[in-house]
């Protein structure tokens, strides 16, 4: 026999301890060292964007949550709101808004007056311009809807001008009112002087929950009312639409149809319809829910038939993934004792997927709900002034819904709506914080161990 340590020093290999590290392995543990450094450094980056996409949000969206007011009495003179003096609401409805606007700045003026507030420069009509031009509509209404307040003394808590709740917030200031035709530096110092009075105060905007949209001049007075609404619409036919349909689906393709090369089709085209950009969606409901089968544009329903269009394949691939992973075990038992296919499915099968299958559905309608692009193509971006009506009939009446509105206000002018868009960005986020929350409170209230 030939002895291998007597062979040639070519073959030879060093003895090394399996205490020493080789350099190989030094290079190998380096390498995993920097892939952990590399891994830690992009979850840094990536929260480091969350932080700073939220913290510029919040900044710039919180203080829409308080909104400027005019707190003064106002006298509602019967000579011009009810010139016959018979209280009769057919007849005060024809008195405008320029009537009431005039009366509203008649008080201002008077309360300024009477408590010695004066500011060089500034005339009549720039102190009737403090005020909402939305203000007048309000007390318009108020009064139609109470004629007998007429002639009496109210305490009016009334929106401030757009430009006032800007200075108020920091947003306005007087470098940019020198160069701003709505407002003057002198405006501003008169305002500060009504602050100090208590005249100009800044409360929760609750009305910021409550109002519709409004026009380009009256940025104080817009809301997320009909958007709300609009979005509760949409999303209550979604879920009805969606959840049994895509349930009923998944539990008949994993459970009981036959695997041939139909079904072997649907499934792939259920995994491509996943993967269709969202905006496809909105040409297809526009070319055959709106230009084929006549439905009204910008309805809450066409949105919902869109909506579930584009929800329906998430929730049929989440649900099927979770029939998917129960257990074999589980239905050769229930089968072995003798309960029927039906049986085995919908009293053990089903029981175990519960807590995956409503978290797939809650998560894809939480993803439906801030879809934006589809529902621009049915003409949900409309203005929408008015609420739609109480269900049934209210899903075929004009609405908007949340980031359709957040798109609207970001698309304006003024810095105002952008605080609005940035709101609106802040509720949403609330919902979606919410639907996910609620997700996973189901999953653990439903979760089985087996």
């Amino acid at each position: 026999m030939t002895d291998i340590s007597a062979a040639g020093p070519g073959i030879r290999r060093p003895k090394q301890s399996i205490l020493t590290a080789s350099d190989n392995m030094k290079r190998r543990n380096a390498a995993e060292v920097r892939f952990k450094a590399y891994g830690l450094l992009a979850i840094t980056v990536s929260l480091t964007m969350l932080a700073i996409m939220l913290f510029t949000i919040f900044r710039d969206g919180v203080s829409s949550f308080h909104q400027a007011t005019l707190n003064f009495p106002v006298e509602l003179t019967a000579e011009t709101l009810d010139p016959k003096g018979n209280r009769s609401r057919e007849e005060m409805v024809k008195v405008t808004t320029v009537g009431y606007q005039k009366v509203l700045s008649q008080a201002l003026l008077a309360e300024l007056q009477a408590r010695g507030i004066t500011q060089e420069g500034v005339t009549d009509k720039q102190i009737a311009d403090l005020i909402s031009k939305d203000a007048a509509g309000a007390l318009r209404a108020r009064i139609l809807a109470n004629p007998d307040l007429v002639g009496t003394t109210i305490d009016a808590n009334i929106l401030a001008a757009g430009r006032v709740d800007g200075f108020l917030k920091g947003r306005v200031t007087y470098g940019t009112a020198e160069r701003d035709n709505q407002i003057s530096p002198d405006q501003l110092r008169l305002v500060e002087q009504l602050r100090d009075a208590g005249i100009v105060q800044s409360s929760f905007n609750w009305t910021f929950f409550t109002n519709p949209d409004a026009s380009d001049q009256r940025p104080e007075a817009a809301g997320l009312g009909v958007a709300l609404l609009g979005s509760a619409y949409m999303m209550l036919m979604v879920l009805v639409m969606c959840v049994p349909v895509g349930v009923a689906a998944s539990i008949y393709l994993e459970e009981f149809a036959p695997k041939n090369r139909w079904t072997d089709a649907i499934e792939v085209n259920i995994s491509n319809l996943a993967a269709v950009p969202s905006i496809v969606f909105g040409i297809l409901g526009l070319a055959i829910f709106i230009n084929f089968a006549g439905m009204p544009q910008s309805s809450s329903v066409v949105g919902a038939l869109v909506i579930s269009l584009m929800t329906l394949p998430t929730i049929i691939i989440a649900t099927r993934a979770s029939i998917r992973a129960v257990p074999p075990s589980i239905r050769d038992a229930a089968l072995g004792v003798g309960a029927s296919k039906m049986q085995t499915v919908f009293h053990h099968v089903l029981p175990l997927a519960m807590p995956g299958i409503l978290t797939g559905t809650i998560l894809g309608l939480a993803s439906a709900l801030g879809e934006t692009a589809p529902l621009l193509l049915i003409g949900m971006v409309a203005f929408v002034d008015n609420y739609p009506s109480a269900p049934p009939e209210g899903f075929l009446d004009p609405a908007t819904a949340l980031p359709v509105q957040v798109y609207s206000w970001a698309s304006r002018a003024d810095p105002a709506f952008i605080e609005r868009s940035n709101g609106a960005i802040i509720v949403l986020l609330v919902f979606l914080v919410v639907m996910n929350v609620a997700a996973i409170l189901l999953r653990r209230r439903f979760e089985r161990r087996w």
